[in-house]
């Protein structure tokens, strides 16, 4: 099981729908990945968070409206029912903000820990002169040698007449998931695109600094890309608006 197959698992586990062989997958690959464990912990904080939300009693003066209201002889029992509903609707208006707040601190959270590993991935490459694991400007010949190695097709595109030549690419893994990295140059400096289906495709593009790398992230015909580069960071939009088009 790869991350993305457990994330779509991750909801009905915190709420025991699983059958019992997809949960113990389940079980097995959180026992090896601690980034979906971290999911988890995530959904089921989320869990107990709505579990607690503060109830809202009826004030003495609707209580006593009610009241009033139930002693006439003509007595019409939706009046009880739209109060019920109205109760429940201040309830939930509260409800909702905080499960909106939960979610939006998760979004970030969940992008700032891709970003991180996402640099220190592309240091390793670098460090350990692994940048390719096919090394070729032809996007003919680049983006074939992914068949078969992920369960997707990874768009490849030679940027060369921009001054973004392509150099080749490698299987990497992020977040326990297989990815396809693709390498580009600009004059010394390397720059690898991380590309792999995208989970919340409604995700915001985001931009940020990490120990001198600058960092992109979008989503575009259901993929996630990441871009990372020691460039700076208008020449790293311009390879962005490029492979955004």
């Amino acid at each position: 099981m790869i991350c993305l197959e457990a994330g779509r698992l991750l909801d009905a586990f915190v709420d025991n729908e699983l059958e019992p062989a997809d949960a113990a997958n389940l079980q097995a690959h959180l026992a090896s990945c601690a980034a979906c464990r971290q999911l988890l912990a995530d959904r089921e904080s989320l869990g107990r968070l709505v579990r607690h939300l503060p109830y809202y009693p009826a004030s003495d003066r609707l209580r006593a409206k009610i009241l009033r209201i139930s002693t006439r002889p003509r007595f019409d029992p939706s009046l009880l029912a739209w109060a019920a509903v109205l109760a429940l609707a201040v309830a939930l208006g509260g409800s909702v903000e905080i499960v909106r707040f939960a979610r939006a601190r998760h979004g970030a959270e969940t992008t700032a820990a891709v970003a991180d590993e996402v640099v220190g991935d592309h240091v390793r490459a670098l460090r350990d002169a692994h940048l390719f694991d096919v090394r070729s400007s032809d996007q003919h010949t680049v983006k074939p040698w992914f068949l078969g190695k992920v369960d997707f097709s990874p768009p490849v595109e030679d940027l060369s007449s921009i001054g973004f030549p392509l150099m080749g690419g490698r299987l990497d893994h992020v977040a326990g998931q297989p990815v396809a990295a693709l390498v580009y140059q600009r004059r010394l400096h390397p720059i690898n695109v991380y590309i792999w289906p995208a989970v919340d495709r409604t995700a915001a593009s985001d931009t940020r600094s990490i120990r001198g790398f600058q960092v992109r992230h979008w989503i575009r015909n259901g993929m996630s890309f990441w871009a990372v580069s020691d460039l700076n960071d208008a020449e790293l939009g311009e390879l962005v608006r490029a492979l955004q088009r």
